[in-house]
């Protein structure tokens, strides 16, 4: 059986452009009542990973959230919408990211993604137990709005990342210190989302994020909207668009080894628009093969040499604190220097979650890849090519 994802073109975030863009997404799959048989309340699960305003491309545009919530309301659903952000409250990070003002004026509620309840889940080979925000479970259905970006971790954010917004407050960042290993987090990652099971999911790509995603990387315009009722499919298929491996994604790998959804090119059905119009092959995005280390003999040495880790610059920190609030290693890893009002990063602590660089607010850390890391991708990349030739 195949996944259809469906691609369209959106010049822009002109209100009556997204809208009529994403009720053509829509009609592609039969609608709302196709989409989501039987329920009559939904719940919208945008990107909003920190407070920043809609041009920075850090969440998830409040346009196309506006045309997602009319089309369900126009249908006749009710409609909830909530995240839990990295770092903020989720009303300030809402409101900041204008999300909030179109929530109000369209009469959709604003639902507690702040308090948790834990709820069983005996079928997750990485996790069988979740705490989810207490909302979710006041609505049928779960309609995932993801802001298609890079990501430190994961390489790229999108679909099936977007639902780690559904775990409460600091208990996200107790999951990256106890699975610090990217395919074993995006393992847990895949099972949140059979847990959840999300009925459909709206990418913004419209303008996404290159560079130092997810928070202070640079918008690159797409010109995207995404739609599929399958997240390792859809995240796939962006992938390529970017010129970026599926199989370089532990989402994607792991979401069709547990059965979440496909990442094969020949499984995937396209929709839509001509998938030529989106390729961006000079996408900023870290193409470098992964490192599982295996072996704990040889883990300090894997962990100097090859895997990447968060760098401060220097002369772009501010002192404010922010990343040194949420490191969730144990003892942590960001410190403050005596004398001096500016954190260090303490190496053999850090667990390389990247969640300081996730959430800084000023650009200042970096992804940093190792100088024989570098070397091996360069050789990597030329006998790809030697191949391919």
């Amino acid at each position: 059986m195949s996944s259809p994802v469906a691609l369209v073109f959106c010049p822009g975030y002109d209100e009556g452009e997204v809208e009529r863009a994403v009720r053509r997404g829509f009609a592609l799959f039969g609608g709302p009542e196709a989409l989501c048989p039987g329920a009559k309340s939904v719940l919208l699960k945008p990107n909003l990973l920190v407070g920043e305003a809609p041009e920075r491309a850090v969440t998830t545009h409040p346009a196309v959230f506006r045309a997602v919530a009319k089309v369900f309301l126009e249908a006749g659903y009710r409609v909830g919408f909530g995240d839990s952000p990295a770092f903020g409250s989720p009303e300030s990070v809402a409101k900041k990211a204008g999300i909030l003002e179109v929530a109000r004026s369209l009469g959709v509620d604003f639902v507690d993604f702040t308090h948790g309840v834990e709820v069983d889940f005996p079928e997750g080979v990485q996790h069988r137990k979740f705490t989810i925000a207490r909302g979710i479970r006041e609505y049928d259905a779960l309609v995932s709005l993801p802001k298609w970006k890079t990501h430190g971790l994961t390489r790229v954010t999108g679909a099936v990342k977007n639902q780690l917004g559904c775990v409460p407050g600091v208990r996200k960042g107790e999951y990256h210190f106890r699975i610090p290993d990217a395919t074993l987090f995006s393992r847990m990652l895949v099972d949140l989302n059979r847990l959840l099971r999300p009925a459909f999911f709206v990418m913004d790509a419209v303008v996404a994020m290159e560079g130092n995603g997810p928070r202070n990387g640079k918008p690159r315009f797409m010109g995207l909207l995404a739609f599929s009722r399958d997240p390792v499919a859809l995240d796939a298929t962006l992938a390529r668009l970017i010129h970026l491996d599926p199989v370089l994604v532990p989402t994607c790998s792991e979401g069709e080894r547990l059965g979440l959804g496909t990442w094969r090119k020949e499984a995937i059905v396209l929709w839509g628009d001509d998938p030529g119009r989106f390729e961006q092959r000079d996408f900023e995005v870290l193409r470098m093969p992964r490192v599982a280390p295996s072996r704990k003999l040889f883990l300090p040495l894997v962990r100097r040499f090859l895997l990447p880790y968060p760098a401060i610059r220097r002369e772009l920190c501010k002192g404010c604190g922010v990343c040194t609030e949420v490191c969730p290693a144990h003892p942590q890893a960001l410190r403050w220097n005596e004398g001096v009002h500016l954190p260090s990063i303490e190496y053999a602590q850090c667990i390389r979650c990247f969640v300081c660089q996730e959430v800084c607010p000023h650009g200042a850390i970096l992804v940093g890849v190792p100088l024989v890391r570098r070397m091996l991708g360069k050789w990597h990349d030329s006998l790809c090519s030697s191949a391919g030739g």
